[in-house]
């Protein structure tokens, strides 16, 4: 079974893409700040990481990627923005930080599904 965590600090929209998600095979994580879900990912190596910019704590979601993609034990690990932050400049800084995709709310949870499958191939 394939592992995703989701790191997003509104409750809602983590239990929007849980329920999305349990119809696929996943094994899912959550956590609502960037200091917590690095911990997550750490300690699971998850196969995907679902992950918003803008959170409370510490680490925000650029912080978060650029220290996965960092450590080889997560070199496999596929990250996927998903946030409100939309401008170009904001999409380049969340591939330069590491992310494989760039997505913006709001978002179709068919189009979170696609480029999950999209990202998971090109693993």
């Amino acid at each position: 079974m394939r592992k995703i965590l989701i790191v997003e600090d509104h409750a809602d929209i983590r239990k929007l893409l849980r329920m999305t998600l349990e119809f696929e095979d996943y094994a899912i994580a959550e956590a609502a700040d960037g200091d917590t879900g690095l911990a997550l990912a750490m300690q699971s190596a998850p196969d995907v990481v679902l992950l918003d910019v803008m959170m409370p704590g510490l680490l925000n979601g650029l912080d978060v990627c650029r220290r996965i993609k960092a450590e080889p034990r997560l070199c496999h690990t596929k990250v996927v923005m998903l946030t409100a932050r939309g401008q170009s400049g904001d999409r380049e800084a969340g591939l330069k930080a590491g992310a494989d995709e760039y997505l913006v709310k709001p978002f179709s949870t068919l189009h979170v599904l696609e480029t999950l499958r999209r990202v998971e191939e090109a693993a």
